[in-house]
């Protein structure tokens, strides 16, 4: 009875491919090969750690500029929780769209939604968004930032 796969007329013995051969010769050269391929393993297992750090350390980033740093740049603008602040940014904004608008800030405009934010910050629908957009967003930077870097002791000549 021959085994599956196995070549007819061998005994149902499977005959092993060349490659393999070549790495375990009975002169021993087939182990500078073995030792290059785990070189090679190691340097991909080094650059893909290397990558997944710098995943992480984007997607922190993104979620740090979602939660804290959007927030605090309205706030800097001038859109505050008790209303907007005296001659800054925000009021300059809030007294063209004023101009333009005949005497009154248009509902849904910018200002309005920035003064909005402003007063009460951000919707939990709002941070979940822009937490998985800016997250996502970090983590790919920060992947494709670390993904050329050549693992320590590699020297290219």
């Amino acid at each position: 009875m021959r085994r599956a796969g196995a070549a007819p007329g061998r005994g149902g013995v499977a005959a092993a491919p060349a490659p393999a051969l070549a790495l375990f010769r009975a002169d021993g050269a087939g182990r500078a090969g073995l030792a290059a391929l785990r070189v090679g393993q190691a340097a991909r297992r080094a650059a893909m750690e290397e990558k997944t750090k710098g995943a992480a350390i984007g997607a922190a980033v993104g979620l740090g500029v979602a939660l804290v740093g959007i927030p605090a740049g309205i706030c800097a603008l001038g859109f505050t929780a008790s209303g907007i602040a005296a001659g800054s940014v925000a009021a300059k904004m809030m007294s063209i769209a004023a101009i333009a608008n005949n005497g009154g800030v248009a509902a849904g405009s910018t200002v309005a939604v920035l003064q909005s934010i402003g007063a009460a910050g951000f919707s939990l629908g709002a941070k979940i968004g822009l937490s998985s957009a800016l997250g996502s967003l970090g983590a790919t930077a920060g992947a494709s930032l670390f993904e050329g870097k050549k693992p320590p002791g590699d020297k290219c000549k």
